[in-house]
């Protein structure tokens, strides 16, 4: 740790270790850049809570559709404000070292927009629109033929929604997702 005085001291660090896919040098740097985005919040204040639009200012969830979602789903208090902890945790859960059983566990949080563990089509079309932009040349019709499309090819049991099993059961056909699933620190 050098010169540079931790606000944590060692079993702090080594909890965070212990809970997360980091080393105490990477957990280190991880608020470094957590501070950076509020430094007269942050200062000497390890429990300071950053708003939505703060978090928002990281540069790889600036460009990310799913951006506030990824924060309501991480923030400890529900309402999007995220503290170091879930800081930690979000960026631990996007990093190469987390498992695809993780990523996929929080993958579908962030797309469960109506928070009742089930995709259903109004989440899907929410999905849609986010990664084709609001203005795209998707009109209705071409949105609702490629939810039917999904749910023909990924709803096993036929009951309209994804469940998490056959949201998994999908991301373990991808080979992209562990890849595409990651905010790098």
């Amino acid at each position: 740790m050098g010169q540079v005085k931790s606000q944590f001291n060692e079993e702090e660090l080594q909890d965070y270790e212990d809970l997360t896919y980091f080393t105490k040098k990477e957990i280190l740097f991880a608020h470094k850049k957590f501070k950076a985005l509020a430094p007269e919040k942050v200062g000497h204040n390890k429990n300071a809570r950053l708003s939505m639009n703060k978090i928002l200012q990281y540069p790889e969830l600036r460009v990310n559709p799913f951006g506030d979602r990824i924060c309501k789903v991480f923030s400890s208090s529900n309402n999007g404000e995220i503290s170091f902890e879930d800081f930690l945790d979000m960026m631990s859960v996007f990093s190469d070292a987390a498992p695809k059983s993780v990523k996929a566990e929080h993958a579908f949080r962030i797309f469960d927009f109506d928070g009742d563990d089930m995709i259903g089509k109004n989440d899907l079309q929410q999905v849609i629109q986010r990664l084709t932009g609001y203005n795209n040349a998707l009109n209705e019709s071409d949105i609702d033929q490629l939810i039917t499309n999904i749910l023909e090819e990924a709803d096993l049991d036929d009951d309209g929604a994804l469940s998490f099993a056959e949201f998994e059961h999908i991301i373990d056909k991808s080979s992209d997702f562990t890849n595409s699933f990651r905010i790098r620190l």
